[in-house]
């Protein structure tokens, strides 16, 4: 093995879990490519990540991290990056897809379309956009590899939650994404995993109060038996250990970060 810093790209990662996860992997020695849309999205009603939040992210993290700006609906934007750090930093040795959204509050069938597309293209379309274009960069390592592919799925992957039904669908894709993918990378040294949350204190569960009309996300804790919110750190800290070598006998897992919530 070798002590050179290895090197990630995470999406969303203005804010809330993909944040985190920079701050995380920065402070475990790796160079990370922070990469986020930093621009309001005029399907959703509420803000998104903005390019000062992004860049405030890269400062704390030091000085071998970057910040870039890429949708994850655009393959072309999302492949830019990720040339960025193999021209950097020489290569690419995990990609972890934390840009998600939120939409809903009223029965599926009442959502706007454009709305439910949102969700599923950055929830789950950006996940598989992310592998197209950072697993090719992950297999250009040379053997013997110890490549990651990370993704953050949900509880909501597993439980129908009213008035969520896109967002639900979505995460459960990831987790079936990610299974299948762990499969198909079989013998490579590159590892599939992800992350199933709880109610985590992020723009997203802000939003998913105002959606439930709560007078604030703090309402979420009593449904879980920690019987507080999460913290995106806490989720953060288990997406690096599935990025560093302690979790190389594990692949096509869905790891509950959830406080019980999926009990």
């Amino acid at each position: 093995m070798t002590d050179v810093p290895r090197v990630a790209l995470v999406t969303g990662a203005a804010r809330g879990i993909g944040a985190a996860t920079v701050a995380a992997l920065a402070a475990g020695g790796w160079r990370v490519v922070a990469t986020d849309r930093c621009a309001g999205d005029p399907a959703l009603p509420y803000p998104m990540g903005t390019r000062a939040e992004l860049d405030q992210v890269v400062k704390a993290a030091g000085k071998e991290a970057v910040a870039a700006e890429a949708d994850t609906r655009d393959p072309d934007a999302l492949a830019a990056a990720v040339r960025l750090a193999e021209e950097r930093w020489g290569g690419l040795d995990a990609a972890v897809a934390a840009a998600g959204v939120i939409a809903g509050g009223v029965p599926a069938w009442q959502v706007p379309p454009e709305q439910e597309q949102a969700v599923l293209d950055i929830d789950l379309g950006g996940v598989l956009t992310l592998a197209r274009v950072a697993v090719p960069a992950l297999l250009r390592r040379p053997e013997p590899r110890r490549g990651r592919f990370l993704a953050v799925a949900s509880a909501a992957a597993t439980r129908g939650l009213p008035m969520l039904a896109a967002y639900c669908a979505a995460k459960a894709g990831v987790a079936g994404f990610i299974r299948a993918l762990a499969t198909e990378l079989g013998g490579t040294g590159v590892t599939a995993n992800a992350v199933s949350p709880g109610s985590t204190a992020t723009p997203i569960l802000d939003e998913s109060a105002r959606l439930y009309d709560l007078p604030a996300a703090g309402a979420f804790a009593a449904q879980q038996p920690l019987g507080r919110l999460l913290e995106p750190a806490e989720v953060a800290a288990v997406l690096a250990f599935l990025a560093g070598d302690g979790a190389s006998a594990m692949t096509g897992a869905v790891i509950p970060v959830d406080g019980g919530l999926a009990l």
